[in-house]
């Protein structure tokens, strides 16, 4: 959270145990837009929400949790709940379901290439092989300005800082829990990049760019397929991080990722307040 919110104010809620156990903890960003308080999710952060541990109460927890928020009283509140989050005590707030893309299990990268569309995927992928080769050591820094052209190049302003983009993969890369991976061809041509953050149950691609002065076609799958290698002695299942996006969503089908449900969980203090930021939120 600190990384991710550098510069801003966020704080944690705690649900303790008359012994001091921490039973409960739930992470939020809290801040002002337009002079309103708001209480919203981190930049680069797919999934937040309240965790429990293992054999607590949950009910009971949640009633707390609820009623801290309450007391905060945000004017608008907006969070995505991890997969598997039970959302039926948020009472008053309002749920919605959204749709992400995982292999649930990596473990074996020649099964999982086996579950890749022959066609679209595994030809690609053979083709880029003959022509790109992975990049280890490229800096976030090249990472970052990277990117910031490839948004360019789409007629876009790229909507994280460089500064942003270089603390997160530093503080991912610095505990062991990032790669940053490129291809480039015979003559030293980056294609394509992708910064991936994981720990022991998930990975989750965050950020990738394409060059914009053109790419082979394969070195997208070429380098999903080169990081879902490395990870899969580290981590069980990889998260393509969205979309609801139906082309997005076809794309990543087509690794043999099958569609996982989230919750988005938001509540407005006021109908003026939901007309103003439901479009920006």
């Amino acid at each position: 959270m600190e990384t991710v919110c550098k510069g801003k104010e966020w704080d944690v809620a705690l649900v303790k145990e008359p012994d001091g156990t921490i039973a409960a903890a739930m992470p939020y960003l809290w801040g002002k837009r337009y002079g309103m308080h708001y209480l919203l999710q981190p930049q680069l952060t797919q999934y937040s929400g309240p965790w429990f541990r293992p054999g607590t109460d949950t009910s009971s927890t949640t009633r707390w949790l609820v009623d801290y928020f309450g007391r905060l009283r945000p004017l608008f509140f907006a969070q995505n709940f991890a997969p598997g989050t039970d959302t039926l005590m948020w009472t008053g707030y309002t749920t919605s379901d959204r749709i992400t893309y995982r292999i649930e299990d990596i473990s074996d990268p020649q099964q999982v290439f086996d579950g890749f569309d022959k066609q679209r995927r595994q030809r690609p992928i053979r083709r880029a092989t003959k022509v790109l080769q992975p990049v280890d050591g490229l800096s976030p820094q090249t990472f970052a300005r990277f990117h910031a052209d490839y948004w360019t190049s789409r007629g876009q302003r790229d909507l994280l800082s460089q500064d942003f983009i270089i603390r997160v993969i530093e503080t991912a890369l610095g505990h062991g829990q990032g790669i940053l991976l490129g291809l480039n061809d015979g003559d030293g041509k980056l294609h394509a990049a992708r910064f991936v953050a994981y720990d022991d149950r998930c990975a989750y691609s965050l950020l990738s760019a394409l060059n914009p002065t053109g790419h082979h076609n394969g070195a997208s799958p070429l380098l999903f397929w080169h990081i879902i290698q490395r990870l899969s002695s580290r981590t069980r299942a990889f998260d393509f991080e969205g979309s609801m996006d139906p082309g997005i969503a076809f794309s990543y089908s087509l690794y043999g990722a099958k569609p996982i449900t989230y919750s988005r969980v938001t509540r407005f203090r006021h109908p003026l307040v939901q007309k103003l930021l439901q479009k920006k939120i």
